[in-house]
């Protein structure tokens, strides 16, 4: 019998200013329309906490994001009806995750990257333990961290990247290391803003 901390949901809030810092100049600096986008943002629930599932690209010359830390995801294709539909299948293409073994929570606010991507965060629980499937050409491992470290303030900080946008520097979320692994980037700023959202039942 799992506790009542099983019962998660979203809340429907904009992640707060000093969680999720903003850079509203970088769209200003991009030409034409950012391209749609999706990734999963897996939640696990093992060892009596949640933790949140990760993968770490594959090392490629072809990949821009090649070696990082990130979440299953990608375009949204013609064939995907929804930001739903095209994380889920692109979880299911990268790691193995059988769309079934995931229970949709809803999404966390857009967000829109340097290489002009409107990225859509659609939350999950997931089965666990779960054997995945790796398509080795794009993941080179799946890894967890616990959400209380995540949302522990000491292990991360906010700092400006230079060189990114001409003329301006970046504030890039940075996470401390854990199992080897470094957070930082859209996708430390994605789990910034999920844990914002959280929403735990603990009667």
């Amino acid at each position: 019998m799992k506790p009542r901390l099983r019962e998660i949901a979203l809340r429907e809030k904009k992640p707060r200013s000093s969680d999720w810092p903003s850079d509203a100049h970088i769209p200003d600096f991009l030409i034409g329309p950012p391209k749609p986008a999706a990734v999963l943002v897996p939640l696990a629930w093992f060892e009596d906490a949640w933790h949140v599932v990760y993968i770490r690209r594959a090392i490629s010359d072809r990949d821009h994001h090649s070696g990082q830390v990130a979440f299953p995801g990608g375009r949204v294709e013609a064939q995907d009806k929804t930001s739903e539909n095209a994380a889920l299948r692109e979880a299911h293409e990268e790691i193995g995750l059988q769309p079934r073994s995931a229970c949709v929570l809803g999404r966390l606010p857009a967000y829109h990257t340097i290489t002009n991507y409107r990225v859509v965060p659609v939350v999950a629980t997931i089965d666990w333990p779960y054997v995945f499937d790796l398509a080795e050409d794009e993941v080179g491992r799946v890894f967890t961290i616990p959400l209380d470290w995540l949302a522990d303030t000491s292990n991360y900080e906010v700092r400006p990247r230079d060189k990114v946008i001409p003329g301006k520097p970046v504030t890039v979320v940075y996470y401390r290391h854990y199992d080897g692994e470094l957070l930082w980037g859209a996708t430390a700023r994605i789990t910034l803003s999920l844990l914002d959202a959280l929403v735990f039942d603990t009667d």
